[in-house]
């Protein structure tokens, strides 16, 4: 006997939700309809589906993007080997490992079976298929192609998960780095400093004895040791201060203008979100989006508000009849380069090609600042770890040697 979760309509319309035990999927309609019951959905909880969270709810789906990126390859492969779709889905579910990915599987095959498009099921679960991912599908369902949609998306969504990666990897080490320079600078403040202040107090060295960035020195371990929650109270307070600044509007825009214009990394997110803009905006007009379509979705996916500002002005002129190069152009947020070549594009009717090729230029654009910003940073890192500790050092050796400049005077 099998588990049947099902969605159904009363003779009233009303909806009802509940389950079934059957021993298949006609069994189970047959004792709905007893019920007078009109089935709308009808999902077999099988194995890990039928599984509950803590609360009694149903799992919910944790996939990533290459996760994404392998299913859809994998159906491409399918469909071109001429297996149809409902049984290249039923294949992609009996092989999910994830609880809640099964279960979203299953409504998606359960929506399909019952004559409803592959785009509009998938539609129903934002939160695992983006914008992009249904648009390109219902360009493939309506061009008949799906199978070469979907191995243009999974190339997609490889080549994007790369940007990502070489990013990440530009990150970490400066991440990595600062947290260990604050942690020794701590150490040596918090641990090694208070034993010296008892050297200076045990030589009769207080107060105006003292030289200036020993005082200070003396005054942040002072804080360190005796002010240590209000200093996480502190920080915890600016982190969530910054949050709701980030998540604001105006806090946002600003935001995301100094990210495209920092000093170092700048340059690699304007490079990354140009690369992301081109090959979304190629992608989607190969598949058969029409453009003004394909602006909506690249502004919604461009990961940053000032360049979805400037596509969406884009595209206002586009659908006043201008050409998109211009306006591009206009907003000074895309390099010449980048602009020239998408207005050839249009005069020569190549402009997905072009495209592809800024793209292209851009991703290996990223990997060598990646390469030039983690050759840069180690030194910056090294020299920046040399002038904390030497500036410790220094401020605890002053006072010694102070004092022994005045021993030998006297």
């Amino acid at each position: 006997m099998a588990q049947f979760t099902y969605e159904a309509r009363s003779a009233d319309g009303k909806k009802i939700d509940g389950s079934v035990k059957a021993a298949d999927r006609n069994a189970a309609i047959d004792q709905i309809k007893k019920k007078n019951l009109t089935v709308v959905q009808l999902v077999e909880d099988r194995g890990l589906a039928a599984k509950r969270t803590l609360f009694g709810r149903p799992p919910r789906a944790k996939v990533k993007t290459k996760d994404i990126c392998i299913i859809t390859r994998q159906l491409s492969t399918m469909i071109s080997a001429g297996i149809p779709l409902l049984e290249s889905l039923e294949i992609l579910c009996e092989q999910a490992t994830d609880a809640g990915f099964r279960r979203v599987m299953d409504r998606i095959i359960e929506r399909v079976r019952s004559g409803t498009d592959f785009s509009t099921a998938l539609s129903e679960h934002p939160k695992i298929f983006s914008n992009i991912f249904v648009n390109m599908i219902k360009a493939g369902e309506a061009s008949g192609n799906l199978d070469v949609i979907l191995t243009r998306l999974a190339e997609y969504l490889e080549s994007i998960e790369e940007i990502k990666r070489e990013v990440k990897a530009a990150m970490v080490y400066p991440t990595v780095s600062l947290t260990m320079i604050l942690a020794i600078t701590t150490g040596l403040v918090v641990g090694i400093v208070p034993k010296f202040k008892l050297i200076f107090e045990q030589l009769g060295m207080t107060g105006d004895d003292l030289p200036v960035p020993t005082k200070v020195l003396l005054q942040v371990s002072w804080f360190l040791q005796n002010q240590f929650l209000l200093l996480v109270g502190m920080i915890i307070a600016t982190v969530i201060g910054f949050i709701m600044f980030k998540r604001s509007k105006p806090g946002m825009k600003i935001w995301h203008r100094f990210l495209l214009n920092m000093p170092l990394f700048g340059q690699l997110f304007r490079k990354v979100a140009i690369s992301r803009f081109s090959r979304t905006f190629s992608t989607l007009i190969q598949s058969g989006v029409p453009m003004l379509g394909a602006l909506d979705i690249v502004a919604g996916t461009a990961g940053n508000v000032i360049i979805e500002a400037a596509v969406l002005r884009a595209k206002d002129a586009v659908s006043r009849g201008e050409t998109l190069g211009e306006p591009l152009a206009a907003t000074k947020v895309f390099p010449p380069m980048v602009t020239r070549m998408i207005a050839i594009g249009e005069k020569t009717g190549a402009l997905e090609k072009l495209l592809s090729k800024i793209s292209d230029f851009y991703d290996a654009e990223v990997k060598a600042a990646v390469k030039a910003i983690t050759s840069l940073i180690e030194p910056l890192m090294i020299g920046i770890m040399g002038l904390i500790v030497g500036g410790i050092v220094l401020a605890i050796f002053m006072p010694i040697i102070k004092l022994q400049q005045k021993l030998g005077g006297g």
